[in-house]
């Protein structure tokens, strides 16, 4: 269970390959963003050009010359509202410092300004180092001889690496993305609702309905995809139109010269006096009834494969049509000396093709006839379950092992201890018409255990109203 669980979540899928998409995206946005902000902040020269601000410290340190208590206080407070205004007030690799000297000796410095500023020229934005780190400062004198110097971060490497280890880089998208991610999820689902539509379409077909898809596509990612699969199944359905039709002229001119052929072998049989030749005449008569069942097994799955692939279909009585080719059947059975039986007590109707429903009797019973022994029975049977028409048909053969009743169902495939001869076709036909009638078809022991003959049994949908 976890490992089928487990399996489900690693499969890949383009909802989830679109939701990462647009979360990378979203980060790829929220770093420039962030980056733009660091650049802007080392080269925000606005702070050290805005005069006003210098002019009003220079004031306070000259106003308070006699106050130093009161000056260092003004002059802390002012520097505080800088830093708020400009930066982060507990960091100063985020925000401004300023320096006060005054008849040649420091008054005031802000906390964390570097110690390494030199000479500073007067009213010049100035950039040095201090250490590894980059800075921008300028400085100003008033008319007394106050120098107001104030700098300004522009390092962006370590204003980054400082605003992300304070988290104003990673708790945002922490905080976000998963929040963002039910809403992604949502947007995509119906983003992609067209694409859904076409692919049930496309899982709701048969493998016979090769007809384009009756979904127009008004989106341009989708309308290339749409068009390509209707050029394909336009394709395959004329391919599969050659293929039968050659199959089926095939056939039809065979029957004529195997006709002509077993007549003129028949009346050779006939008059031949050596009992070899006698031998070798019933042989080739043998053959040659083989390959004409065989012409028409293939003209039969022909047509079974047209009439899935479009015919209409319409009311058929399944009990008449079985009681008409028991009938049709029966010669065949006295020759074999097996006796037929039919029971069916109800009239049940189909919806569908009433030649291919003939194909599947007379497959399924003919069969039934051929490996039964000499004095055998086949039972037929008709009823109606859950909504459905349930054909029964047995028989006193040999029965096919249960291994083998998957692969019987394949064209051309025999039972290797079968000692009967045949082509292969038989239940492969009656599978391809009950598939074709939304059917299905499954084999069994008649009796009470294997060698006890075979039942084949057919489940069909009855016709609605």
């Amino acid at each position: 269970m976890m490992r089928h669980w487990w399996r489900n979540i690693a499969a890949p899928t383009l909802v989830r390959r679109l939701m990462v998409a647009q979360m990378l995206l979203l980060t790829a946005l929220w770093t420039l963003a962030t980056g733009f902000v660091i650049n802007e902040s080392g080269k925000d020269l606005n702070l050290l050009s805005t005069e006003r601000i210098f002019d009003a410290v220079l004031a306070a340190a000259d106003a308070l010359a006699d106050a130093p208590e009161q000056r260092q206080h003004v002059i802390n407070m002012m520097d505080l509202a800088v830093r708020e205004n400009y930066g982060t007030a507990d960091d100063p690799m985020l925000s401004p410092s300023i320096v006060v000297r005054q008849r040649g000796r420091e008054i005031y410095r802000s906390h964390g300004t570097p110690s390494e500023l030199g000479t500073r020229k007067l009213n010049v934005v100035e950039t040095f180092y201090a250490g590894d780190k980059r800075w921008r400062a300028r400085s100003k004198q008033s008319a007394s001889g106050t120098v107001l110097t104030m700098l300004a971060p522009a390092d962006g490497v370590h204003i980054f690496i400082t605003i992300n280890s304070h988290g104003y880089y990673l708790l945002p998208l922490l905080i976000s993305l998963p929040f963002l991610l039910l809403p992604t999820w949502l947007s995509i689902r119906l983003a992609l609702r067209p694409w859904s539509q076409v692919a049930r379409e496309v899982a709701a077909r048969g493998p016979h309905n090769l007809r384009p898809l009756s979904y127009t596509a008004k989106h341009r990612e989708l309308v290339g995809m749409v068009d390509n699969i209707n050029t394909l199944m336009r394709q395959v359905d004329d391919s599969a139109v050659r293929e039968r039709s050659f199959i089926a002229d095939a056939a039809h001119e065979l029957r004529t010269p195997l006709a002509a052929m077993q007549v003129n072998v028949e009346a050779l049989h006939s008059q031949a006096s050596d009992e070899r030749q006698r031998q070798l005449l019933k042989g080739i008569l043998s053959s040659g009834g083989r390959a004409t069942r065989l012409v028409s097994q293939l003209l039969m799955l022909m047509r079974s494969d047209a009439s899935a692939a479009g015919e209409a279909g319409a009311p058929v009585g399944l009990a008449q049509l079985l009681q008409d080719r028991m009938a049709a059947l029966s010669g065949l059975a006295s020759a074999r000396r097996v006796e037929l039986e039919l029971h069916a007590d109800t009239e049940l109707y189909l919806h569908g093709q009433r030649e291919s429903l003939i194909s599947l009797v007379d497959n399924l019973v003919d069969n039934a006839i051929k490996y039964s022994p000499a004095d055998g029975l086949v039972q037929v049977s008709l009823r109606r379950e859950a909504g459905q028409a349930v054909l029964a048909v047995s028989d006193q053969g040999p029965g096919v092992a249960p291994a083998l009743r998957e692969r019987v169902l394949d064209r051309f495939f025999r039972d290797p201890n079968q000692t009967q001869s045949g082509s292969g076709l038989g239940l492969s036909i009656a599978q391809a018409v009950a598939r074709q009638h939304g059917g299905s078809i499954a084999l069994r022991d008649a009796g009470q255990g294997p060698g006890h003959g075979l039942l084949v049994e057919v489940r069909l949908p009855l016709a609605v109203g």
